[in-house]
């Protein structure tokens, strides 16, 4: 009854065009049925949320703004579609045409509004999740790796199904679909050939939604540069460098080949400082300067248990000396490995530069009777054999000890 009814008044108004040739003047009627729709869409969308029931659901609010125009796109192809029949001038074939177009473009907004409301539901989750104090950081990260990486991939399905769905409302595709799935065997593997690629970056996707070798905003190292994870999506992973660079890896990579990640566990980690110096060195007192310094570094996380100062390595001229504490973070560990090399040169150079790495030179005579120079820094002094302390066995060459 009420279809009659539009389609009466539809009539009525098709009537004013009569001026027009019947083509032209039922495009206006479907132009008219189309904005009269836009209109209406434009007061239940602002009458929408000032409903005493949905005035305070911030979620209703969301919804309405995030799908107005497709609110809008489906009250207008709707209009335009019960307006149809009102038309005049049309064949019969341009009619079933206009009829299959609207039908496509319903199917097609629909489809891409479900998609569009998929993905508010899921943002409103992410940032739920994320504003709770009791959740620690790495399952906020596994939840928004899960969440985008299946809702890219959902969404692809879900998009080409729509379009899929809305062109099969045309003769000419069915036909097609039908002599398509009759050579299905030679199709796919031409198909399954030529989007292998695109496959197999697909699959590596759903791994790493699953399995979580990297996570959103993981610190991981790439030819030597460190890169955070910004984007994951279905076939590749953008990487942001510290220098604001980006990387854009397929996402097959990451399960083809080793890579490190810093903060797959947990986000702290240990930083470690190398000082090379003299061998005159008293560690005690340098291990007793950097448990007094490691108090004023603001980027140490209090962790007794991380710190240690040691001899690592020594060489002819000169000891390695390892210093190592935690830090909350890379950028943090970065900032922490600075600092402390800073504030130990400067109290080393301070206080003890006399351990500072030099080189030493002494030039030794064969005659028994010269002195090496410079003497003064010779130690232990060189033992003739005119001295008679020591000889060595054939009692004629001189022995340095």
């Amino acid at each position: 009854m009420f279809r009659q009814n539009y389609v009466d008044s539809m009539s009525t108004l098709r009537h004013q065009f009569d001026w027009l040739p019947d083509p032209l003047g039922s495009i206006l009627l479907l132009c008219a049925a189309a904005l009269i729709a836009l209109l209406l869409s434009r007061l239940i969308t602002g009458a929408l949320p000032r409903l005493p029931g949905l005035r305070k659901i911030q979620f209703i609010h969301a919804l309405i703004n995030r799908l107005r125009l497709n609110i809008s796109y489906f009250l207008m192809i709707i209009a335009a579609s019960a307006a149809l029949p009102a038309t005049e001038g049309f064949s019969p074939k341009t009619e079933t045409f206009l009829a299959h177009a609207l039908a496509c473009l319903f199917i097609m907004n629909l489809g891409f509004g479900i998609i569009r409301a998929f993905r508010l539901i899921t943002d409103q989750y992410l940032n739920r999740i994320s504003s709770r104090e009791n959740v620690d950081d790495i399952t906020v990260r596994s939840h928004q790796t899960q969440i985008r990486v299946l809702r890219r991939l959902i969404e692809i399905t879900f998009g080409v199904l729509t379009v899929a769905a809305s062109l099969m409302v045309f003769n000419s595709v069915q036909k097609f679909g039908v002599s398509l799935f009759a050579s299905a065997g030679a199709a796919s593997l031409i198909v399954g050939l030529s989007a292998r690629p695109a496959l197999s970056n697909l699959i590596a996707g759903i791994q790493i939604a699953i399995t979580q070798p990297i996570r959103m905003e993981d610190m991981l190292i790439l030819n030597g540069d460190w890169a955070w994870v910004e984007e994951i999506n279905a076939t590749y992973v953008v990487l942001r460098t510290w220098d604001r660079r980006r990387y854009i890896v397929p996402i097959s990579y990451f399960l083809e080949n080793p890579f490190q990640n810093w903060t797959h566990s947990s986000q702290s980690l240990i930083g470690s400082v190398f000082l090379w110096l003299d061998y005159r060195t008293p560690m005690d007192q340098v291990r007793q300067m950097f448990m007094e310094e490691i108090e004023h570094c603001p980027d140490w996380d209090k962790d007794r248990s991380s710190i240690a100062c040691q001899v690592a390595d020594s060489n002819a001229q000169v000891i390695s000396i390892r210093i190592i504490a935690g830090a909350a973070d890379a950028g943090n560990m970065w900032n922490l490995s600075c600092d402390i090399r800073e504030r130990m040169l400067r109290r080393i150079q301070s206080e003890l530069p006399e351990c500072l790495p030099r080189g030493r030179t002494a030039v030794v005579s064969d005659s028994p009777s010269e002195a090496p120079w410079p003497e003064s820094l010779m130690s232990p002094p060189v033992n003739r054999p005119d001295d008679g302390r020591y000889r060595g066995p054939d009692l004629k060459s001189p022995v340095v000890s």
